[in-house]
């Protein structure tokens, strides 16, 4: 120790003897192990050596992970690929298809399970021909709506129930009958300058259903009612329905003005005929029945 304190060296806890540290300096020759309290510091040529190793490390992973994966997938991805591929293909053609036949640039075709319908009705048969002398000076159309339910009373109607919601539209003629007139009817002047006409009184027509604006709006029907359909169907039912527009519709007509219009409209009829024969008065008298 003395020998050390004649070369003014000093030893402390953690640091290294000065002419050891002069010795690491670039350009020495010695080079003596570091101390334990300052670890060795690699240069940037070991950096390198390091990074190389690690990105060595990992691409030899993932080409493990690959092979313990195997081709399967590789394939599913593949084959996904080629299933999107094929849609967009068959997509892509359909619309193509579609485009080119709804500008006409390819024939219509024809469903093949298309429902037919096969006509086999009889030729109509002529029973009579009617000579008619009646003139229709005014016609009323009529609209209706009938509801009609059948059910039974202290049972649920989804059991037992049958109710129908029938739209009805039809008309309804005022006509005069000319071929009831009989002898004494028309009554002239002796100048041909009056004339008085005694017709019978104007008549309601039955009520025509108009079918193509006719229709069952709904129809509600019970477990029960269903299953006895299913096993006898009564083609008859809405005959009931139809008799009851009528009914309805002939009802409304009997309230309505159209009598008061037809003696009306006809009284104008034969005055405007009459006149042009020269006759300056025409009276029309209707008979009540």
């Amino acid at each position: 120790m003395a020998d050390n304190e004649n070369r003014g060296e000093t030893f402390e806890a953690g640091r290294v003897p000065a002419t050891q540290i002069g010795d690491k300096m670039p350009g020495s020759a010695r080079n003596e192990s570091p101390t334990a309290e300052y670890p060795e510091v690699a240069d940037d040529v070991d950096r390198d050596r390091v990074r190389t190793a690690v990105r060595d490390r990992e691409d030899r992973d993932r080409d493990d992970d690959r092979d313990r994966r195997g081709p399967a997938g590789d394939g599913a991805a593949r084959g996904f690929r080629t299933l999107f591929w094929a849609i967009a293909s068959i997509g892509l053609v359909i619309a193509l298809v579609l485009g080119a036949q709804g500008l006409g640039w390819l024939p219509k075709f024809k469903n093949p399970f298309a429902t037919q319908t096969t006509d086999r009705s009889a030729p109509p048969l002529l029973q009579s021909i009617q000579d008619l002398s009646r003139y229709v000076p005014v016609q009323g159309n009529f609209q209706v709506i009938i509801d009609v339910q059948q059910n039974q009373k202290y049972i649920p109607d989804f059991l037992v129930n049958e109710r129908v919601l029938f739209v009805a539209v039809g008309d309804v003629q005022a006509y005069v009958d000319f071929g009831n007139i009989g002898q004494g009817a028309i009554k002239e002047s002796d100048d041909r300058r009056t004339v008085e006409i005694t017709l019978p009184a104007p008549l309601l027509d039955r009520p025509r259903i108009d079918n193509e604006k006719t229709y069952v709006y709904t129809m509600q029907r019970g477990l029960l009612n269903r299953i006895r359909d299913a096993f006898s169907n009564d083609p008859n039912r809405l005959q009931e329905v139809y008799k009851l527009a009528e009914q309805k519709i002939a009802e409304a007509a009997s309230a309505s003005e159209l009598i008061k219009r037809a003696e009306e409209n006809t009284t104008k009829m034969l005055q405007g005929m009459l006149s042009s024969l020269g006759y300056t008065s025409v009276t029309v008298v209707y008979q009540r029945p």
